[in-house]
């Protein structure tokens, strides 16, 4: 017996369970980058409090991206043995429980193990729904789609920040990690009872009860119910790591790999530097935290922006033009210093290399099949964390050696480059 639920959602309009999946995987993600930047915001009060030196206070940074790099390449993949509901629904429990218990951390010791499995949870569920996503839309508006999830993070990150700057001066830092891991662990019930499991996972995965899922999911889509679930051949270790290094995939994921490292370098030095970078250049106080928001709202257009551009002339071409722009809006950027135009830089900076590495994780959805394609996307966005944590640590030598901000940028002008052209020469086959 042949079926593929591809092939009906290929040829058919979407439904109104599809809707409901790439909603509720919005909403997840705008949880995610309310988790993510709640210590950002929280951390000049915290340093105030407990009189926490900089190079402390960055090692409980970098304890939360080191979990969600750990998330993603090792807990991700097994979505693709569990299930993808199952692991999102492990992901915002973890993440809920331990972003509330931060608020009653008593030592810098606590903060770090309490960012540590947020972020865990954090990197999981980015690469979980990003699959989920791919597998539940058409081919067609599959990429934009992905992006359009993976956009809900950005909009996560402003509206928590503007609601830090009510709570925090009023209530106190523990309050804003207690508001965060209330709201993350609500969104439970809502991934229980709104969110559906892929039918992919279930025809190829075959666990317990699989035709049983599969019909009342069918049944929601308007599709026949299937008297047997189709007969395929077992393949040992599908979803393992080595399944990304057959034949087929090694060079086009050791190009995705490098791509993400180079991008997400460049990503997390413009964003951890962004408040300094602004005053360095002329910039108020006022105005420079002001930069923060703007580079994020930048980068929402930015990445609807992208999805919808790679739908039509495909996702390497237009992931490829949009980090190339920012290469070059980034080489430039000396001649707006203490210009008036700087903010709208910062918002156009945000707008192309957020496009650019969200564009990526739809890269990573389609690249691989069902079977391990979490793992690989849990694996490409594990490789581009471990840029993320390079890139700050980058920035901060190369100040500390007395190069100007404007010489910085120079810098990382390089990887934003490198990202765009790997991204235009990948090899794979699956994507256009």
């Amino acid at each position: 017996m042949h079926f593929d639920i591809k092939e009906y959602i290929d040829k058919n309009k979407m439904t109104r369970l599809q809707y409901a999946t790439v909603f509720v995987c919005l909403a997840i993600n705008m949880l995610d980058g309310m988790d993510v930047m709640v210590i950002s915001y929280t951390a000049p009060a915290i340093a105030k409090a407990w009189s926490i030196t900089p190079s402390a206070l960055g090692i409980v940074f970098s304890a939360g991206l080191l979990g969600m790099t750990i998330g993603a390449m090792f807990l991700a993949p097994r979505a693709d043995i569990i299930g993808r509901k199952k692991m999102i629904l492990l992901c915002a429990m973890l993440m809920g429980i331990s972003i509330f218990c931060t608020a009653f951390a008593q030592s810098i010791n606590y903060l770090i193990v309490f960012r540590l499995i947020s972020g865990i949870g954090i990197g999981a569920m980015l690469a979980s729904t990003a699959t989920l996503t791919s597998e539940y839309t058409p081919n067609k508006t599959k990429d934009f789609w992905v992006s359009f999830v993976v956009a809900g993070y950005p909009v996560g990150a402003v509206l928590s920040g503007l609601a830090a700057a009510k709570v925090i001066p009023q209530m106190g830092w523990a309050t804003m990690f207690q508001l965060a891991g209330f709201v993350t662990t609500l969104a439970v019930p809502l991934i229980y009872f709104f969110l559906s499991e892929s039918v992919d996972y279930y025809l190829k995965a075959k666990p317990k009860n699989a035709l049983l899922n599969v019909n009342a999911i069918l049944s929601k889509m308007d599709i026949a119910a299937l008297e047997t679930l189709p007969i395929r051949e077992h393949h040992k270790n599908e979803s393992s790591v080595s399944s990304l290094m057959t034949q087929e995939f090694k060079l086009p994921t050791l190009q995705l790999w490098g791509g993400l490292f180079m991008a997400f370098a460049t990503l997390y030095f413009l964003t951890n530097w962004i408040p300094k970078l602004a005053t360095n250049a002329g910039l108020s106080m006022e105005l420079a935290i002001y930069a923060g928001t703007v580079f994020n709202l930048g980068a929402f257009v930015g990445i609807v922006t992208q999805g919808y551009f790679s739908s039509i002339y495909g996702l390497k071409r237009t992931i490829g033009v949009f980090l190339l722009l920012t290469a070059g809006l980034m080489a430039i950027f000396g001649l707006f210093s203490g210009s008036s135009l700087l903010l709208v830089i910062f918002g156009l900076l945000g707008f192309g290399i957020q496009g650019g590495f969200v564009g990526l994780y739809a890269v990573a959805a389609r690249m691989y099949p069902t079977e391990f394609r979490n793992t690989g996307v849990g694996w490409a966005m594990g490789a581009g964390r471990l840029g993320g944590i390079v890139g700050p640590m980058l920035g901060g030598i190369l100040i500390e050696m007395g190069l100007t901000m404007t010489a910085n940028f120079l810098v990382f002008a390089i990887p934003a480059a490198i990202a765009g052209i790997m991204t235009m020469y990948l090899s794979s086959k699956r994507i256009s």
